[in-house]
């Protein structure tokens, strides 16, 4: 193996020993969030946006918060909204439904 002189790359010994930074330098810790946007709703449930809105049209969309001209939808309404979905689901199963058009 060539030497670092001819290479002109630094030992992996002097790569190894690199200072860290700071402790103020370091990045903070990730934040979690408490809730998803239209968007992230969206593609967190695997629904298109046009049904989306077909379901809130209806009064089958998750509740939502209104911050400045932004909609929010919690994670609790979200699971609320989930749980409602399936119980619809399973009411059909149970009966004859027909899908709505």
């Amino acid at each position: 193996m060539a030497r670092g002189e001819v290479t002109g790359k630094k030992p992996r010994a002097a790569l190894a020993k690199a200072p860290k930074a700071p402790g103020w330098a370091r990045s903070p810790p990730p934040t979690f969030a408490a809730a998803f946007t239209v968007e992230e709703f969206c593609r967190a449930h695997r629904i298109g946006s046009a049904t989306y809105y077909e379901m809130k049209k209806s009064g089958q969309g998750p509740d939502e918060m209104e911050v400045g001209r932004r909609r929010i939808i919690s994670f609790e309404a979200a699971a609320r909204w989930r749980r409602e979905r399936e119980k619809a689901a399973a009411a059909c199963d149970t009966q004859s439904c027909v899908a709505a058009e």
